[in-house]
């Protein structure tokens, strides 16, 4: 997944294996509960495209494009900041409106629930975090959030963290290009299994690497479980993985018995639950899909930083002199880094925010109606889908001056410890918003300290690809040269 690049004949394999798919499921949609005629006429401007596939194929071409948001800025000036479309099998609502999109992320389960393409559905399964809702979600979702924001595990990913990446470092030489995005994926995944699960470097590790990464393949996979697709390799690699933290599961069990004193990890934590709903089984599958938005946030939010830094002198120097401020006080006093110490620098975590603003690393995110839903005089029909367009937010010029300009400065005396205000919503929001955003603030904070107090570097040329996920083409390619 690291390198992969996108040539035009993959592109147009991607779109065909789109256009089944759509096709396929546009026929179990109208067979099942076609939306009424009255409802259609009801909704907003727009068009719906072409019969089956609707407007998913420009929708995507420009995800592949230097400019992604084309095809919504068109729309929205021609139908206003909310309108209809059709994309990915689903008559649709789009919404960029700021206003509207936080009411639809802070809306319960009885008016909007999570909506995510066949293939992904599959592999997360029914009990999956990321798809239940009601009570059973904010259990989890309280219990995950409560601890992801502990000192005590702060404190740990800031020691695996920092062991980590001075190992990494150590090995980096200055006569071949280091890819920031291979280096920090490779990172960010021991991190987060040692979070989740509890899980050391060694063979277990290299092993749930390995199988990570075929269970990531099919996430846009199509949805056909059939022997040899990528969709049953997928869901054969879970299945090892799940077998894994159940083994880990039965150890914690025999070595600390029914009820574990000391959370150390996530898995500890739902295990020290009393909930009977939370089964070793729900407990296992949900680790591993919690390595889905995490495996990727954290190395893209580190590669983006680098990228926009390596274009900006400015705010490098600024960002460099803040974090050498801070070696030298801490190496005066004989004091170790903590974890609060990477949090405290304001212009650090500015240029964290506007990665977060300008890269939208989350394009997204689509909900489903489970009623008529009216939202400012906008009715979004029951069984139509709402992607709230976070980029679209993020780059408008009503709500952030220059938007497609790299500015942190932009940040400053703004209060943003909430991690999301109505036009910044980077880790989405209400009952659903990501509970490690803490967290991936604290991994990129201690990444751009050592990286940038050790080292100087010269970019290669690399541009940013957004769809189906945003990466960079070439990995971010860099020459390093170690600082006296």
């Amino acid at each position: 997944m690291d390198s992969i690049f996108l040539s035009s004949t993959t592109v147009i394999l991607y779109a065909a294996v789109v256009v089944i798919f759509i096709f396929i499921n546009e026929r179990r949609r109208l067979r099942k509960s076609p939306p009424s005629p009255v409802a259609v006429k009801r909704t907003l401007s727009g068009t719906m495209g072409w019969p089956f596939i609707g407007e998913t194929l420009d929708f995507i071409s420009c995800g592949y494009t230097d400019h992604p948001q084309s095809f919504i800025d068109k729309r929205r000036l021609l139908y206003g900041k909310v309108f209809k479309s059709h994309l990915f099998g689903s008559p649709t609502i789009v919404s960029t409106d700021a206003e509207v999109s936080r009411i639809i992320l802070q809306s319960d389960a009885k008016s909007f629930v999570p909506c995510y393409p066949k293939s992904l559905t599959e592999l997360m399964g029914e009990s999956s975090i990321l798809r239940i809702n009601g009570s059973l979600h904010r259990r989890i979702h309280g219990l995950i959030g409560s601890f992801f924001k502990s000192p005590y595990l702060k404190a740990q990913v800031t020691s695996n963290m920092r062991k980590l990446l001075l190992q990494s470092m150590a090995s980096w030489n200055e006569d071949r290009p280091i890819y920031i995005q291979d280096e920090t994926k490779h990172i960010a995944l021991q991190v987060l299994a040692k979070a989740l699960i509890g899980l050391d470097p060694g063979e277990e590790m290299e092993f749930l690497r390995i199988q990570f990464q075929k269970f990531i393949a099919g996430l846009m996979s199509l949805p056909i479980k059939l022997p040899g697709t990528q969709l049953h390799r997928s869901l054969e690699a879970k299945k090892k993985m799940v077998q894994l933290v159940l083994q880990i599961i039965r150890d914690k069990r025999i070595n600390g018995g029914s009820i574990l004193q000391d959370s150390k990890d996530v898995v500890d934590v739902l295990l020290n639950d009393k909930s009977e709903k939370l089964t070793d089984e729900l407990i296992s599958d949900n680790m591993i899909d919690l390595m889905i938005p995490g495996e990727d946030s954290v190395p893209l939010l580190i590669t983006l930083a680098i990228k926009y830094l390596s274009d900006c002198p400015k705010a490098l120097h600024q960002l460099k002199e803040e974090n050498l401020e801070l070696k030298r006080r801490k190496k005066d006093l004989g004091d170790p880094l903590c974890w609060d110490d990477y949090l405290s620098l304001p212009f650090t975590q500015n240029v964290i925010t506007e990665t977060l603003r300008l890269g939208n690393i989350i394009m997204g995110v689509i909900r489903k109606a489970m009623k008529d839903v009216e939202i400012k005089g906008y009715l979004i029909p029951k069984g139509w889908c709402v992607l709230t367009h976070f980029r679209s937010v993020h780059l408008d010029d009503n709500h952030h001056e220059s938007p497609l300009q790299f500015n942190p400065w932009r940040w400053q005396d703004r209060d943003m410890s909430s991690g999301s205000s109505t036009y910044f919503t980077p880790f989405g929001g209400g009952l659903r918003l990501c509970p490690g955003l803490d967290l991936a603030r604290l991994e990129a904070s201690i990444f751009l300290h050592h990286f940038v107090t050790e080292f100087r570097w010269v970019a290669e040329d690399d541009t940013i690809i957004n769809f189906p996920t945003v990466r960079m083409k070439n990995r971010m390619p860099i020459w390093v040269k170690r600082e006296n």
